[in-house]
């Protein structure tokens, strides 16, 4: 009889690549330095404001384990927050509240607050990097936006978990001035509870009264 050949064995699957310092080492290697990433959190939800956080590593210590804030978890989130306050050599976080959210929509307010971000940093960047496809005018630095930067620019994924992590405590704290709208559990998103919270309470004073769900016409009543 004739035996089958074996099957060759699958390779096991590569680990998924983390944000490195390629991007920033580019730039330092021209003369750019410092260099600042810069990320938001909280472009979606219905209510609480927009963090952002702004980030200048060092380069000859970097934090390990550091990626997109979105790829973690809370309990992943933490303690790389605490680690990356501890390793970088400047960090600064803005917020744009809700107020200003409605007032110059959610795009322009996030801008506003990246620029405010920049500008808190007690080293003056040479270089900010930007995650997404805009960059907040009227900087003092050179600006470039890098779209899905968080996933792969080690400075960019940085701020995102300092942003994400402060928004998400602020969220925690409004719970307790604001009960009954669970600020604490879904922190802001339109989750089925949240818009019920809404329907039964009205809008706080923390929601963005031009998202849909939030605005009164697309409120409903019990």
């Amino acid at each position: 009889m004739k035996r089958e050949p074996k099957r060759p064995k699958k390779p096991p699957a590569a680990a998924p690549l983390l944000p490195d310092f390629s991007h920033e080492r580019a730039h330092i290697a021209e003369g750019f330095w410092p260099v600042v990433g810069v990320d938001e959190a909280g472009r979606g939800p219905l209510a609480g404001p927009v963090a952002v956080g702004a980030v200048i590593l060092n380069p000859d210590d970097l934090p390990v384990g550091v990626d997109d804030s979105k790829a973690l978890t809370a309990e992943q989130r933490e303690p790389l927050f605490d680690l990356i306050l501890a390793k970088a050599l400047c960090v600064s976080l803005a917020f744009a509240s809700a107020d200003e959210i409605d007032t110059h929509n959610i795009r322009m307010a996030t801008l506003r607050a990246m620029g405010r971000a920049v500008a808190a940093l007690h080293m003056r960047p040479r270089i900010a990097l930007i995650d997404g496809r805009d960059v907040p005018p009227g900087l003092s630095c050179r600006s470039r936006a890098i779209i899905a930067g968080d996933a792969a620019c080690l400075s960019i994924a940085a701020a995102s978990i300092v942003a994400k992590v402060a928004r998400d405590r602020m969220m925690a704290r409004l719970d307790s001035h604001c009960p009954g709208y669970g600020f604490a559990r879904h922190v802001g998103y339109a989750t089925r509870s949240h818009i019920a919270a809404i329907s039964a309470l009205g809008p706080s004073p923390f929601h963005r009264r031009t998202f849909s769900s939030v605005r009164p016409e697309d409120v409903v009543a019990d």
